[in-house]
């Protein structure tokens, strides 16, 4: 069965230098009936275990170790087993939320297999040091978490953060990507490596 892209949209709150924000979050899943990946584990553990069913996780992969990334990352693990990826440069993030550590260090060049597809680690720091984006090739896809939206970069305005870092990251490593690849994003639309290049060239 041919792999696919389902999108759940969690609700919570994003933490970050003393501030809180109500945030909605876009939760991907990738896969087919039998195995799936969980993109960015966001404040609902239960709805997202419903949208994963019986499937076996492949893995949950953190684009970046903001709170309301990764705050869902603890109830599901308290339900099933799944090894849990991080780029090791947002340590930081994670240990603000979690005493424990995540499995493995999420590097550029990660591959995972699931349902037939490869996924591919791209570092993109910026948001965050650790900021990856996702590359599907067989599905002319990204998920970028929030590096780059419909309209532009993530934010870069707090900690950790840095635009000229960001820019580089989106011209160099994803308007690279073909022009038709489709953007999953971290919150709200999705848009194309097509519509978002003239403003960032």
């Amino acid at each position: 069965m041919a792999a696919r892209i389902e999108r759940l949209v969690t609700s919570g709150k994003f933490s970050l230098d003393g501030g809180t924000w109500d945030v909605d979050n876009n939760v991907w899943l990738i896969g087919d009936d039998e195995e799936v990946v969980v993109i960015d584990a966001a404040h609902d553990p239960l709805k997202i275990l419903k949208a994963v069913d019986d499937r076996r996780v492949a893995a949950v992969i953190c684009t970046h170790g903001h709170n309301d990334h990764i705050n869902a990352v603890g109830g599901i693990r308290d339900v099933i087993e799944c090894p849990v990826w991080l780029s090791s440069a947002d340590t930081m993030l994670w240990e603000a939320l979690y005493d424990d550590r995540p499995d493995h260090d999420l590097t550029d060049g990660t591959t995972f297999e699931v349902a037939g597809i490869t996924l591919r680690a791209i570092h993109t720091p910026g948001h965050s040091p650790g900021s990856t984006s996702l590359y599907a090739e067989d599905l002319k896809a990204v998920f970028t978490g929030d590096t780059l939206f419909q309209g532009g970069p993530g934010a870069t305005g707090r900690s950790y953060s840095d635009k000229p870092t960001i820019l580089e990251s989106i011209r160099t490593k994803l308007l690279t990507l073909p022009p038709d690849t489709i953007v999953h994003t971290g919150h709200g639309d999705t848009t194309t490596i097509a519509a978002e290049t003239p403003a960032l060239t």
